[in-house]
């Protein structure tokens, strides 16, 4: 039987984990596939310091998952319209952890701003796929800032169920 996953949003404490989660799967899924510019950038994007000065900028926050005590999953929404970061480590992939962290994301985004009609995120290559399942659509071609390459995706939101 698997342990349970328990969701939360992230303490300032927590930045260092959360660093370290995303700069791990990030350096197996999507770094391969960048140039150097675009490994420099993310991994400032990553850091820890960055991370939580993002978050008590109080335009962002970071919901995370945890199983037995172990960060899980997390991910980032900035001003309660974009996932900036949605990043689960390998050994925890497939098991719903994903879509529970982005529908616990979207309830609280939802909470502080009922107006938000849209949620936008830029995929990694690799995360097209999953992000689709979660019911986002591609709305532009693939693009390239920074040396990161992401393909631009969009979700219109229920406002009945807001």
């Amino acid at each position: 039987m698997r342990e349970p996953v328990t969701y939360r949003m992230m303490k300032p404490a927590d930045a260092e984990q959360v660093s370290d989660l995303v700069s791990t799967a990030f350096d197996e899924f999507i770094g391969p596939e960048l140039g150097e510019d675009g490994i420099a950038a993310f991994r400032r994007y990553a850091e820890p310091d960055a991370i939580r000065a993002r978050v008590e900028g109080g335009s962002h926050f970071v919901m995370v998952a945890e199983v037995a005590g172990r960060l899980a999953g997390i991910t980032e929404i900035r001003d309660c319209n974009h996932v900036a970061l949605l990043f689960v480590g390998k050994e925890f992939h497939r098991r719903g952890i994903a879509r529970a962290l982005f529908d616990r994301a979207l309830e609280q985004a939802r909470a502080t701003r009922p107006d938000v009609e849209r949620m936008t995120m830029n995929s990694s290559r690799y995360g097209v796929a999953a992000y689709e399942k979660l019911g986002f659509r591609q709305t532009g071609p693939e693009r390239s800032v920074n040396g990161i390459v992401f393909v631009p995706m969009a979700m219109r939101l229920d406002r009945a169920s807001g």
